[in-house]
């Protein structure tokens, strides 16, 4: 096994704050975070009775603002806010900004499900902006276009709408990953870095450390999540049991060691998971020196482990 050194941490979280950001990792990233949505709210001075809205979001923990900001200055338009009481937003909204936005995932496209959302949502952008949604035509193929978006209709929207049939929806078959860019934009938003400390009798303090890199997503995307195997060769696929979510991980030693954190030196996280994984290095270091087999080494790696993912603050 050969051995690995962590990188300098300013150079990690401080690798993208000239805004030089790939576009890729917006995809990944949105492909993680990102969403499209179609609001139809009741309006009485409307024609039609009601006023569509059509946005783009990313909804993070305030803790993720740098990364937020980062977004917004590559896509150069759009607004950061407060939303609820640890939370921020990204938003975008009017019609040439939502340009923007289009005029990127044309070109970088989503590899999930996701993706389907966004062509339905790109499909009620062109209604809007050709106008056609200030007639009833026009606003009922959008209430049909957000029936098969996201959560799809609230209850009084289908009470008022009962008449409209839902769109079809475009499945996302074979996606193939060609960038690495887009997986670390992903995994900066689904990935998770863990540390285990588990008992066990054949250890001789009682206790054994192992260290988890994992990505879990819809068993939908199946298919997307076992080509993650080809792209780091290694790791494994399955879907726990009674569950709709199939899981990605890598828990071979080596693999973590030689792999996993390669890459990720190689191509940075952005934002606080960057964090996790600084740390998840500081403790492949003490177990590759085997300093997880002393007390004293436990209890460092139990004190890493307390301020990494929700514990980090």
């Amino acid at each position: 096994m050969s051995n690995f050194k962590l990188k300098n941490s300013r150079f990690l979280s401080n690798f993208y704050v000239s805004g030089a950001i790939d576009p890729w990792f917006i995809t990944g990233f949105t492909d993680a975070e990102g969403c499209f949505l179609v609001g139809v709210y009741r309006n009485k001075e409307s024609k039609t009775g009601w006023t569509i809205r059509l946005f783009f979001q990313i909804n993070l923990h305030e803790k993720d603002k740098v990364l937020l900001e980062q977004i917004k200055l590559y896509f150069k338009v759009g607004n950061i806010s407060k939303f609820g009481t640890q939370s921020i937003q990204y938003r975008v909204q009017a019609i040439n900004d939502l340009q923007v936005i289009i005029n990127h995932f044309d070109k970088f496209p989503l590899l999930t499900q996701k993706l389907g959302d966004y062509l339905l949502w790109k499909q009620a952008f062109d209604i809007l902006k050709n106008k056609e949604h200030l007639t009833m035509e026009g606003l009922r193929k959008i209430v049909a276009i957000k029936a098969s978006i996201n959560k799809g209709l609230s209850p009084e929207l289908k009470e008022e709408f009962s008449s409209v049939l839902t769109v079809s929806r475009s499945l996302v078959e074979n996606s193939i990953i060609l960038n690495p860019h887009w997986f670390v934009g992903f995994t900066s938003g689904e990935g998770c870095f863990l540390v285990n400390i588990i008992n066990s009798s054949s250890c001789r303090r009682g206790f054994q450390v192992k260290l988890v890199f994992q990505l879990t997503q819809h068993y939908r995307d199946v298919a997307l999540m076992e080509s993650l195997i080809k792209l780091l060769d290694c790791g494994s696929c399955g879907q726990p049991l009674n569950y709709n979510h199939v899981d990605f991980r890598i828990q071979k030693f080596s693999d973590i060691c030689n792999k996993v954190v390669p890459f990720f030196q190689k191509y940075p996280l952005i934002g606080v998971k960057s964090k996790d994984f600084e740390d998840f290095c500081k403790v492949a270091e003490l177990m590759q020196n085997k300093e997880h087999l002393t007390a004293e080494g436990l209890d460092q790696i139990r004190q890493i482990k307390a301020g990494m993912n929700k514990g980090r603050k």
